[in-house]
């Protein structure tokens, strides 16, 4: 069923459709799409753990087997403001968010409130049970792609046998750059069961930092761009928006294909111990404002000066008369290293 909501003061409209993930914000005539939502975020990205038993190099979140797990009473309380605001959506994140010890109770307790929870895995964990709670209860659940991908193909089949949506989350840097154009020009068999795959510009931020890693030092952008965006592409493809700068200086795709940065706009960010950003990626960087019954998620989401400050950034003119700068809205406020038009 169509979700719809109708901000008159606000001369907008946002539709969200539950089964198939369609999201819409129709401005009213005459009227431009907002610049922000005021009455809350429509997507939450929740670090529900961070709790992961692989260690990765390049986790951002630097998750290991001693990562805490958010409580349950403290996410209900997330979920319940969340609700309250309006937010239609909630990414799960973690470390890896399925081997929370409550993640079924918390999958059930999402939709129950209304929202649509999605997760992001590495695959391990999946039991049973995890998988019938995903089916019931989730949009999408997006895994992690690592070489040599063996893993990965084996995530991917057991979410297809069980009809859940999947889409793939392939971190591309100056290295992987050669893997995703080769899976774009012949796409390997075991990606031919999901749904998309969705493009992420390594950031600078983790346990080791790689400067020769970062997406602008490839010589290829402008082939894996053309090829990401073509009508003739053998995968559906999407991007995080750390690739916007890439996508319309290096293309002509439309700018309905991805959206500016979000965050601190209509997406924020918890981590599991309550602290909230308006981007995962500067949980690393720096304290958030902290979640308690003093400081609710709409007063932070409304009175933060951190929140504000990335509203500033987005809309300053920073990019002086780039004419990028109405869809890029200058880049990505933590991370100048993710930029890659060439303008800067």
């Amino acid at each position: 069923m169509l979700k719809i909501n109708h901000f008159k003061s606000l001369s907008y409209t946002s539709l969200f459709n539950p089964e198939t993930g369609f999201f819409a914000r129709v401005p009213d005539k005459g009227k431009k799409e907002p610049f922000w939502s005021p009455h809350g975020p429509e997507l939450m990205d929740i670090s529900i753990t961070n709790w992961c038993d692989k260690g990765c190099t390049f986790c951002y979140k630097t998750s290991t087997k001693r990562g805490l797990h958010m409580k349950l009473s403290d996410y209900e309380s997330v979920i319940d403001q969340a609700a309250e605001m309006g937010t239609f959506q909630v990414a799960l994140g973690g470390g890896n968010p399925n081997q929370h010890p409550d993640f079924v109770e918390i999958l059930e307790y999402t939709m129950a409130k209304g929202i649509v929870p999605n997760y992001t895995t590495n695959g391990r964990g999946l039991t049973k049970g995890i998988l019938a709670a995903t089916k019931r209860n989730c949009g999408a659940v997006a895994v992690s792609a690592y070489p040599p991908y063996n893993e990965t193909a084996e995530t991917i089949r057991v979410l297809s046998e069980n009809s859940i949506m999947t889409n793939v989350h392939f971190i591309l840097d100056a290295q992987s750059i050669d893997t995703a154009i080769s899976w774009l020009l012949e796409p390997p068999i075991f990606l031919r069961s999901i749904n998309a795959i969705i493009f992420l510009n390594y950031k600078p931020s983790g346990r080791k930092i790689f400067e020769e890693k970062l997406l602008r030092h490839s010589d290829r952008l402008n082939e894996f761009f053309g090829l990401a965006t073509s009508a003739n592409r053998k995968l559906k493809v999407g991007f995080d928006a750390c690739c916007v700068s890439g996508v319309f200086a290096r293309t002509d795709a439309n700018t309905s294909i991805v959206d500016a940065c979000d965050a601190g706009r209509f997406s924020l960010y918890v981590s599991e111990d309550l602290q909230v950003h308006p981007c995962s990626f500067q949980s690393g960087l720096a304290d958030g404002d902290i979640l308690d019954e003093d400081n609710s998620l709409l007063d932070i989401w409304t009175k933060s000066k951190n929140m504000n400050s990335f509203r500033g950034y987005f809309s300053s003119d920073r990019c002086g008369g780039c004419s990028h700068r109405s869809t890029c809205m200058n880049g990505c406020p933590l991370f100048d290293e993710l930029v890659v038009c060439g303008n800067r």
